[in-house]
């Protein structure tokens, strides 16, 4: 179950804090496929990059989300 973050009097959906460690993830993957050379090999590099994006994301709600 998801659970409402509250920071100062606030409540922040959890996607708050699923955002960001998604955009790390995506991030380095990126880097590291950039560093390795292989970024020249995926047809389309911005879809790529959204659904890797979207994957990480989905794999963040499902590890800290619960079950």
């Amino acid at each position: 179950m998801l659970h409402v973050v509250v920071f100062g009097g606030l409540e922040f959906s959890p996607l708050v804090v699923y955002f960001p460690i998604a955009f790390i993830l995506a991030a380095l993957t990126r880097f590291s496929l950039h560093r390795l050379g292989w970024h020249d090999r995926i047809w389309k590099v911005s879809w790529f990059e959204v659904s890797l994006f979207v994957c990480y994301l989905a794999l963040t709600v499902y590890v800290l989300g619960g079950r």
